[in-house]
């Protein structure tokens, strides 16, 4: 028999950490976009302008053009163990800001972490727009419940 690696002066690593395993930022983009949108009084994620988000409707309906992503509205930076993320969201007219922001804050930091094993150390949000009771939905989205 041949001598093992750890008789040979190194240690052997159980098999599941053999290895590196990367996590791109879109990855992580589209886990926090998918869990801030879970949360009651986001209306939207993205930039508020009714121009913009007319644009974006516009270039769903086209064929060929591009889809809604989960990842809209969200940036994300991953280092090896830890990931930074900026949201921008429309809320819905009422609600309380601050608690959809830490609802938000919550929701984005527990799915991430879970799924990715990354520490996230931090969540900033930018609420660009509040929806209005009778303005139209130009770019209805879709909620998650």
């Amino acid at each position: 028999m041949s001598e093992s690696a750890a008789g040979r002066g190194g240690s052997l690593k159980e098999p599941g950490d053999r290895g590196r395993t990367s996590i791109s930022d879109g990855v992580v983009e589209k886990i926090a976009g998918l869990a801030a949108r879970e949360v009651v009084g986001v209306h939207a994620m993205g930039s508020g302008t009714a121009l913009s988000r007319t644009f974006g409707a516009v270039r769903e309906r086209v064929p060929g053009g591009q889809k809604a992503s989960v990842s809209r509205g969200v940036k994300a930076e991953v280092g090896e163990v830890q990931t930074a993320l900026d949201l921008e969201i429309i809320v819905d007219y009422g609600v309380s800001i601050r608690d959809v922001a830490r609802a938000v804050r919550e929701n984005v930091i527990s799915a991430v972490e879970r799924m990715t094993g990354l520490e996230v150390v931090e969540v900033n949000i930018a609420v660009s727009d509040v929806k209005l009771p009778d303005e139209p939905d130009e770019e209805p989205e879709t909620r998650l419940h």
